[in-house]
């Protein structure tokens, strides 16, 4: 079983940056692959970006890439989002997620863990 929380959303204006956080406890020894997904509101959940348990082969959907950053530090057991030129269609809870084995995928069924999710509002 492993633990995650979310923090670092809040309220930024249109090209702005933020950095969220994804803090993992439990059995982090395991080789968690992580993800970031959203949700704005009405919405179904969606995936943005995941990385591998080692930090390599950082994979990205269309619309956050070249603007989004995933990373991952394993000796404090976090995971990062670093957001920039953000957009109001940005705007949206983020999830922190994880699953044992490869990363890539892309549908929520595939990871087992989550966390509360942070909110990312981004205004024009």
């Amino acid at each position: 079983q492993v633990q995650l929380v979310e923090s670092g959303g809040g309220l930024v204006q249109a090209g702005g940056s933020l950095r969220l956080s994804c803090a993992a406890s439990g059995r982090t020894s395991s080789n968690y692959a992580m993800a970031w997904f959203r949700q704005a509101p009405g919405k179904e959940r969606e995936f943005a970006a995941s990385i591998s348990w080692i930090g390599s082969s950082p994979y990205y959907t269309d619309s956050v890439k070249g603007r989004f950053t995933i990373s991952r530090d394993n000796a404090k057991n976090t995971v990062y989002l670093q957001m920039n030129s953000l957009k109001p269609e940005d705007t949206a809870v983020y999830y922190c997620a994880a699953r044992l084995g490869p990363h890539g995928f892309v549908q929520t069924y595939n990871y087992p863990y989550w966390g509360q999710g942070t909110q990312v509002t981004v205004s024009s």
